[in-house]
């Protein structure tokens, strides 16, 4: 078995380039890869072969870690696609969405002096969880009509659902922690 690292993730895992990856198939792939390339079965090869190894067993582990999470997979499509996120340079987005945002953040300023902080919490990672089930559903279709626009757009967004998660979760810790 031999890595190409000038394969795409989507290449070395044998799928099509497509949003919908089969997990079972996406981990059946990867132990068998990981199987193969596990730096012990190199101990007695060259220096060579040793670091070939290594890389191609990191390599394998990228790929895997981005086809494994939705919006990461998503944001790889882009790339094959030639579509740059632009992360720092761009700054508009949907004042709707915007605003939404808005609206959550102060609902998570508020969230720990609620009379029940965790439900006001589990009330916000709730709207989160179907915004982002929406999200990937949305880029899904987008990226099936090869409309990359929308899908960078919805992405983008997406990315805001993501931090604005991690950023309850920190609020819970900091709850859990007080305790």
């Amino acid at each position: 078995m031999q890595v190409d690292f000038s394969n795409n993730y989507f290449e070395l895992f044998e799928l099509p380039a497509s949003f919908d990856v089969p997990q079972d198939h996406l981990d059946t792939r990867y132990r068998s890869l990981q199987r193969f390339l596990h730096p012990d079965k190199f101990a007695s090869e060259s220096d060579a072969q040793r670091r070939w190894s290594v890389q191609a067993a990191s390599f394998v582990n990228e790929a895997y870690q981005t086809l494994s999470k939705p919006l990461k997979r998503a944001s790889y499509l882009l790339s094959l696609n030639g579509i740059s996120l632009d992360e720092e340079t761009d700054t508009q987005m949907s004042p709707m969405f915007l605003m939404e945002q808005m609206e959550m953040r102060e609902a998570l300023g508020d969230a720990p002096q609620a009379s029940d902080p965790y439900a006001a919490l589990e009330k916000i990672s709730d709207k989160l969880r179907v915004a982002q089930s929406a999200s990937a559903s949305d880029f899904n279709s987008a990226a099936d009509n090869e409309d990359w626009t929308q899908a960078r757009t919805v992405v983008r967004q997406w990315q805001f659902l993501e931090k604005m998660m991690s950023e309850v979760q920190t609020v819970e810790a900091r709850l859990d922690d007080a305790l």
